[in-house]
């Protein structure tokens, strides 16, 4: 399909008011989407299912889903484009000093409940709206798509849920069969024209917390684990610090399960989890919403050919057909309202966090949705 007739169904299909979700994964430059037949609202029971799951930070809602056997699948390759329309600069969107004073006073209750005992990271976040003069979610869509490369870019829109989009840089899990990756994703700073920096203790612990959570509570659920050397990666203007995980699921264990044991991850929730969730509930005074939940391709078949070489030969012909599953944490991602777009952002917070710093964290998190708008 050609780049312009995918965004002419894209668009006839939001304006229906019908379901549809349309992505591309990191350094990928294909675009899919997923056109819903009908207004139905379904939900996973299992996470057996096949299609595009959306799932909230609360992981005791149901996870939304729009099932492939309801719905056409449509593809193009990506156009770079240089949008013409008017932006509006960083500088005009003012924040209140009230959100400022609530988030630097909600990260010091949080330093206050660690140096309590009460958890040892919290992650909190907070939300900022921006007036649109044009709220066209297929421009944004393509902004995003031109800007964010190496995210995974979506826009997800259900007329009974709402109008979502990102461009996130963490992936949650991806696993195909039994074998399964996981990105450990945390500690933030600035992109300063480099990526050899020196991270502070609090970024590193942060990083820490985060790899160790997911190795301890997959170790029941899998074998043969390795894990990476931890490495800085760029995300927009932000750099990140990343350590990939993978294992094998035992032949017992199942997507729900780790999903069970995931979500929410320390990096966008805290540990231990349940006393860090219980605080964000308590105290952040909003509805995250999907905002550091999870969505992304569920039991998606892929077909492979076995590999090439003299004890293959019998067998080239023979492809291998495997259950895909790609899920990725929702961050750096907007709602849209009307002619309002609700932003959201946030940290990790440990013992070692200063909150005036923290603050400024979420305003250069922010510019990077911003710079699409």
């Amino acid at each position: 399909m050609t780049f312009d007739d995918f965004f002419k169904r894209m668009a006839a299909q939001y304006e229906s008011a019908k379901p549809l979700v349309a992505y591309s994964k990191p350094n990928d430059n294909k675009i899919k989407a997923i056109l819903q037949d009908t207004n139905d609202l379904y939900y996973t029971n299992d996470f057996n299912e096949q299609g595009f799951v959306f799932s909230t930070f609360d992981d005791n809602k149901d996870s939304v889903l729009m099932p492939l056997e309801n719905s056409e699948v449509i593809s193009t390759s990506q156009e770079l484009e240089v949008s013409t329309a008017v932006k509006t600069p960083i500088e005009n969107y003012k924040i209140s000093s009230h959100s400022k004073d609530f988030h630097i006073n909600l990260v010091s209750k949080g330093m206050e409940a660690i140096n309590a005992s009460a958890f040892r990271k919290v992650v909190l976040s907070r939300r900022e709206t921006v007036n649109l003069s044009h709220s066209n979610p297929i421009l944004i869509f393509k902004r995003l798509l031109n800007t964010y490369t190496s995210a995974f870019v979506y826009c997800w829109y259900h007329p009974q849920v709402g109008l979502w989009l990102g461009a996130t840089p963490e992936a949650l899990i991806n696993i195909e069969g039994q074998q399964f990756s996981i990105m450990a994703l945390a500690g933030t700073q600035d992109y300063k024209g480099t990526q050899d920096v020196v991270w502070k203790d609090k970024e590193k612990d942060e990083q820490q917390i985060v790899t160790n959570f997911i190795l301890e509570g997959l170790k029941p659920l899998t074998e043969k684990i390795k894990i990476s050397e931890t490495e800085t990666v760029k995300a927009g203007n932000l750099l990140h610090l990343k350590t990939m995980v993978s294992a094998r699921l035992k032949a017992q264990s199942n997507l729900k399960e780790v999903l069970s044991v995931l979500h929410p991850t320390p990096a966008v929730c805290g540990f231990p989890k349940l006393e860090a969730k219980q605080f964000i509930l308590k105290h952040e005074n909003y509805n995250r919403e999907f905002y550091t939940g999870f969505l992304g391709e569920l039991n998606f078949e892929t077909t492979k050919a076995p590999r090439s070489g003299k004890r293959n030969i019998e067998n080239r012909a023979y492809a291998i057909t495997k259950k895909s599953s790609q899920l990725f944490v929702n961050l750096r991602c907007m709602q849209l309202k009307g002619s309002k777009a609700m932003i959201y952002v946030g940290g990790g917070i440990t013992k070692s966090s200063n909150a005036a710093h923290e603050w400024e964290e979420t305003v250069s998190k922010s510019r990077v949705i911003k710079n699409v708008l």
